[in-house]
């Protein structure tokens, strides 16, 4: 069932258009992905959606709501991380739980995501001791002590180190096994792979494509090697091979699947030796090349 449905969503800033026809479902129980470089319209995006910014045509509806009309009671149903989320440096984390708890006519117990988050024995801690994986672990409390069904995550693993980075990635499959549909904005692509069931790859304030990550990759690789003895043998015929091309000694074999596998028992099997052997995989920063021709960055 989609708990989003957005729908040929437009917004433009005087003459400058930054979205165009953007549309995307996102079911519920799933980690929704937003990919694109900066500047692309992903915050945009979400913003209108979470009801945020206006836009200026198309249909969007969260959990049957309009986020615009129907705003009190959206917000009471979804879970917002902001890219650019602050506190002040001296509230204490217990004091930011309690206040954003407020906010809601039926919280969760803040103390219980005290524990859930491990932050019990930060909880008189000011925010501006805590360190960045800590500030994080708040900042998902703060997105759930309101019970939401949808949680919308904008960036939230920028400036963290590769270890921050993945311990936060963890935090977020919690998330999403404790029943909530998560919307992730990123321009990370290993973290898109990590963590996301689908993404939509956003260009220029279009969605260039749909697909699970994998499904964005593709199923094609390349298995490269210089041939040392031996003649060369038909591989084209071998099971998921789909294009061989040779230069010199230079042998390049494409295909899908478990090829290489085939390809590798067949060159034993014939006494074909090799060297250089190599297995180069397309990655979803080549899909997103291919897709909107451009580098990511």
């Amino acid at each position: 069932m989609a708990v989003i449905e957005v729908t040929e969503l437009r917004k433009r800033y005087a003459d400058l258009t930054v979205l165009d026809g953007v549309s995307f479902s996102v079911e519920e129980g799933e980690i929704f992905g937003i990919l694109g470089p900066n500047g692309t319209g992903k915050t945009t995006t979400v913003e209108c959606v979470e009801g945020l910014r206006r836009s200026d045509g198309g249909s969007i509806r969260v959990l049957g709501l309009d986020p615009i009309k129907d705003g009190r009671r959206t917000r009471e149903l979804i879970g917002v991380q902001l890219q650019q989320t602050r506190l002040p440096e001296n509230l204490k984390v217990w004091e930011a739980l309690d206040l954003y708890a407020s906010f809601y006519a039926a919280p969760r117990d803040w103390r219980e995501l005290l524990e859930e988050w491990g932050l019990a024995d930060k909880r008189n801690v000011r925010f501006g001791k805590l360190s960045g994986g800590q500030q994080q672990r708040l900042f998902i409390a703060l997105v759930l002590v309101g019970n939401p069904r949808v949680a919308f995550l904008d960036e939230l693993t920028t400036g963290l180190d590769p270890q921050a980075r993945r311990t936060t990635w963890e935090l977020i499959k919690r998330v999403r096994a404790g029943g909530v549909t998560v919307v992730l904005v990123s321009h990370f692509m290993d973290e898109v792979e990590e963590l996301c069931d689908r993404v939509a790859v956003l260009n220029r304030g279009e969605v260039v494509a749909i697909d699970s990550p994998a499904g964005l990759v593709g199923g094609e690789h390349q298995m490269r090697f210089t041939l040392m003895s031996g003649d060369m043998i038909d591989l084209a015929r071998l099971p998921g091979v789909i294009g061989v091309s040779r230069e010199g000694d230079r042998v390049v074999v494409t295909g899908r699947g478990d090829f290489a596998t085939a390809v590798t028992a067949h060159l034993a099997r014939h006494q074909v030796l090799v060297s250089d052997l190599r297995i180069d995989k397309r990655t979803l920063e080549d899909a997103f090349t291919a897709l909107t021709g451009r580098s990511f960055g």
